[in-house]
């Protein structure tokens, strides 16, 4: 799969997943428009794609699509916390 291809299929997945995981209280959808891609490799056959949205909502996706297999894996993260770490691991 290309690249704009790969693209557009992870833009299609997680405006799909994102619109069907709303409240229905918050009378809002979002368009493929509102999908960002942050990170994109290819390796051999395969794409991965780290993307998130314009929701406030802490979301970001991990999408892996498998060229043997020709199948897309999808993980949907929710951003619990940011913090620092010294080099000695101690929160800082």
């Amino acid at each position: 799969m290309g690249d704009k291809e790969f693209q557009a299929l992870v833009k299609k997945v997680v405006c799909e997943y994102a619109n069907a995981h709303l409240d229905v209280s918050d009378v809002i959808q979002i368009s493929e428009d509102d999908v960002y891609i942050v990170w994109q490799v290819k390796v051999l056959q395969n794409n991965k794609a780290l993307a998130s949205t314009t929701l406030k909502d802490g979301m970001y996706y991990e999408l892996t699509y498998d060229g043997d297999k020709k199948c897309c894996y999808v993980d949907a993260y929710k951003k619990w916390e940011n913090f620092c770490v010294n080099g000695a691991g101690e929160r800082q």
